[in-house]
């Protein structure tokens, strides 16, 4: 698409949004052009957090189905579209409710921490949701004497340990994008680029290892952390670990300063799904509606709204 179709369709998005009575909300692994037309981009703490505050009448998510499920439940009286079903997540997909409730059975008083990738039906499951921007915040908010079960990400909570010192029960479960972020590309640009800022996000297979780098260059961060990092920091050159759509909004909010992925296969083909398109066919035909039933939802918004009001 030439950049003028590009720049009529999002006018066209933004006259249908207003409309609708929508707003527009954006994960940061979007394509640049969807990240452009939203009114919100942040993680998956930020949109939550602009999903139950919103007084609009409808909410479009930009992002993956667990998200949409999420605003759905935080904001049950409003409408919440996803323009693309098929928009999936490899790490929601690695737990069902089931396996969480035989994983409690042989645990019983255990705490259940489940990271806000995970469907809502395992959230209802669940004591706390969290993000990996809140994840050790919500960990240190459970009583020392409490045994906690966390899922579904071997990584993140294997960065928990570290960085909690608390022992957790951990589910085997991966992001094939991160998991495919290996040593050897960390390695790499250790040698390549030495004056560079290291940006890792927790979810990735390297992430310990760039823990036990112990130098004042690695930065284990949230997506949301990386941007606010890169904002202040007085450094101009930043490699960063994670899912490749965050560039955009780095170089975008931080001009002026080079960023580089680490690995540049690090591409989800869910968050990729949703293209301007599709955003404008879901705003014009008003698809696809996601729902949570009564009693999912019921279950699963205390645990949603313990991670949204810890810092």
């Amino acid at each position: 698409m030439s950049a003028t179709a590009t720049t009529a369709m999002q006018d066209e998005v933004r006259a249908l949004a207003e409309a609708r009575g929508a707003v527009l909300l954006a994960h940061n692994y979007q394509v640049p052009e969807v990240q452009d037309v939203a009114d919100f981009v942040g993680d998956s703490l930020g949109l939550s957090r602009e999903a139950a505050a919103t007084d609009a009448h409808a909410i479009v998510f930009c992002g993956v189905h667990f998200m949409a499920e999420t605003a759905a439940i935080l904001s049950p009286d409003k409408t919440v579209l996803i323009p693309d079903l098929d928009a999936g997540c490899s790490l929601a997909a690695s737990i069902t409710a089931q396996q969480l409730r035989d994983w409690k059975a042989q645990h019983p008083g255990a705490v259940v921490v489940s990271y806000v990738n995970t469907t809502a039906e395992v959230k209802a499951e669940s004591d706390y949701c969290c993000t990996s921007g809140n994840a050790k915040a919500v960990i240190d908010a459970i009583p020392a004497d409490r045994e906690i079960l966390f899922l579904p990400d071997l990584f993140l909570g294997l960065y928990l340990e570290r960085v909690t010192g608390r022992r957790l029960g951990i589910w085997m479960g991966e992001c094939h994008v991160h998991a495919g972020i290996r040593p050897d590309d960390i390695e790499r640009w250790q040698r390549e680029a030495p004056d560079a800022e290291l940006l890792v996000h927790p979810e990735c297979g390297c992430a310990s290892q760039c823990m036990a780098f112990g130098n004042d260059r690695t930065h284990i961060l949230s997506t949301e952390g990386m941007v606010n990092f890169a904002k202040s920091s007085p450094k101009d050159r930043f490699l960063v670990a994670t899912e490749t759509g965050i560039l955009h909004r780095l170089r975008k909010e931080a001009p002026g300063k080079r960023f580089e992925a680490v690995s540049e296969r690090a591409i989800c083909k869910y968050m990729k799904m949703i293209t301007l398109e599709k955003l404008r066919d879901s705003l014009r035909d008003w698809k696809h509606v996601v729902t949570v039933t009564p009693e999912v939802a019921a279950r699963a918004r205390g645990a949603i709204e313990r991670m949204v009001a810890i810092a």
